[in-house]
């Protein structure tokens, strides 16, 4: 299995990409937005997104997008070869753009909507936690890339707060512990030290 930045060059497989997300839709019978080639093509050119080969073939694919001046990161489109699920590729490609992500965003949140239960299970695994809408970008062109989907009015008739999908975040700010540890020397000579007098103001 190769797992690498897509290039370029990669634009040949954009369009059989594009009916992989199709097909997909179909088959689980769950809302999946709409993606055209030429999207997908930019991406690829962008270095903002992850492909798939096994045996030469290709197997799996997902990108990135960033809203709100680049503080949100979302990876989407994952999509794998219907012949090779269940062997790995999924999880390998999400943990390459995921890592593609905070290597490009280090600062960002990434997040995620999904209906998949092996995405949910590929996120949690990577550190992300199910949030509610609320704690996702309010960018309009996060949002509009859902029209496509047949769930959409669900979405916007419970005011954009839920849907099918289940809202997923990875917070780095909230993955780091940072623990004070005392300099047990320093509190020990404090401990010791003589009481000096009180200063006195000598000015009437």
């Amino acid at each position: 299995m190769i797992i690498r930045v897509a290039t370029p060059a990669d634009a040949q497989y954009a369009d059989l990409l594009c009916q992989w997300y199709v097909e997909s839709a179909k088959t689980r019978g769950t809302g999946i937005a709409k993606r055209e080639p030429a999207y997908v093509a930019q991406k690829m050119a962008s270095g903002d997104s992850i492909i798939a080969f096994v045996d030469g073939e290709l197997a799996g694919f997902c990108y990135i997008e960033t809203f709100d001046d680049k503080t949100f990161v979302v990876n989407s489109g994952l999509v794998v070869n219907a012949a090779i699920r269940k062997h790995g590729v999924g999880r390998a490609i999400k943990q390459g753009v995921f890592d593609l992500s905070r290597t490009k965003y280090p600062n960002a949140k990434i997040f995620g909507i999904t209906t998949s239960l092996a995405v949910m299970k590929i996120n949690t695994d990577l550190g992300y936690e199910p949030v509610t809408f609320s704690e996702l970008t309010a960018s309009e062109d996060f949002w509009k890339g859902c029209k496509s989907c047949k769930n959409y009015g669900i979405l916007m008739d419970n005011d954009r707060k839920m849907c099918l999908c289940t809202g997923m975040l990875f917070d780095a700010a909230d993955k780091l512990l940072q623990v004070q540890v005392p300099d047990f020397a320093a509190l020990a000579t404090a401990s010791f030290a003589p009481v000096s007098a009180p200063e006195t103001d000598s000015a009437s």
